[in-house]
């Protein structure tokens, strides 16, 4: 029974290193905003966002399926007996499970927009609130969102891709020396999970040290206003509407140098943050590739002077 809940080690997951930081990023800092990951089937998305768990004490997933009614994930308020006793009574739904854990969403672009709306609602917010006939409720919820999603099967609206703080693509591994080691690596776990894990316990110490140690260093950092400046320059270059990825740029440039242990925000941390934060949310221009928006991305940030000659 142990071998069947081993979970796959998150510091044994081959490559994708830009989707497991986002994710790392994410637990140092709960107020970030999520991460969405865009991939074909087979990636490991799931695989990471599980494993994701198993390295942190006390961090579960709650599964979010597409099927869900609202009154599922939002509870639901016996309207009868308040009517009849004059206290509410409510039955908790998936936003009062994922308090405090991770609320996950596999194939999340075929979730009612609706509902994708109230999960952002509430991860935004850290509360969920339910009202029906004038009665109302409300509960903390605060938890890490992840949604995943093959792009071959549909997109989310735009104004629903603004709301994730954090995006990412990722695909199959190309190098064959890599793609034979994902290989070799899931062969081994499956035939002995217990003690493939125990080879990465202190691999997964040290991330979950230097996670804690993160979030202690997370508290006491500030920005410069240099940094600032250059957060509203590259907003107002790649004329990106509103200012919410100015601010979730800055959020994820300072979680990113505490990641790095250090003390301060750098030129290097909103270049790396902005690749996280900002494709999502530029305009695709007609026939662009996912990559094009990168090659777009990186020559903007050189006319912004982030990337030293």
């Amino acid at each position: 029974m142990k071998d069947v809940e081993q979970q796959y080690p998150f510091t044994a997951i081959v490559g994708q290193s830009r989707m497991k930081l986002a994710l790392i990023l994410n637990v140092v800092n709960p107020k970030l905003g999520g991460v969405l990951i865009r991939g074909e089937k087979g990636t490991a998305k799931s695989t990471a966002v599980r494993a994701l768990a198993g390295l942190m004490p006390d961090l579960k997933v709650i599964n979010l399926p597409v099927s869900a009614t609202e009154d599922r994930v939002v509870g639901a308020l016996d309207i009868e007996h308040a009517i009849k006793t004059g206290e509410k009574k409510f039955e908790p739904g998936l936003l009062a499970a994922a308090h405090g854990h991770i609320l996950y969403i596999d194939e999340i672009n075929l979730l009612d927009d609706h509902i994708v709306d109230v999960l952002l609602d509430a991860a935004a917010m850290g509360i969920n609130t339910v009202e029906r006939e004038g009665i109302s409720y409300t509960h903390p919820s605060r938890f890490l969102l992840v949604g995943t999603m093959n792009p071959e099967e549909g997109d989310l609206r735009p104004q629903l891709l603004d709301r994730f703080a954090l995006s990412v693509e990722i695909g199959g591994e190309k190098d064959v020396r890599e793609r034979a080691l994902v290989i070799r690596r899931r062969m081994d776990f499956e035939r002995d999970p217990a003690s493939f894990s125990a080879q990465y316990e202190g691999e997964q110490e040290r991330v979950l040290n230097q996670i804690l140690q993160a979030r202690e260093r997370l508290d006491q950092m500030d920005v410069s206003d240099d940094m600032l400046e250059l957060a509203a320059q590259i907003g107002i270059a790649l004329e990106v509407e509103g200012h919410r990825s100015d601010i979730t740029l800055i959020k994820t440039a300072l979680t990113l140098a505490a990641w790095r242990g250090q003390a301060s925000v750098s030129h290097e941390h909103m270049q790396e943050a902005a690749y996280l934060v900002l494709p999502h949310r530029m305009r695709r221009q007609p026939f662009e590739e996912s990559g094009g928006i990168e090659q777009r991305l990186h020559a903007l940030l050189r006319s912004t002077a982030m990337v030293q000659a």
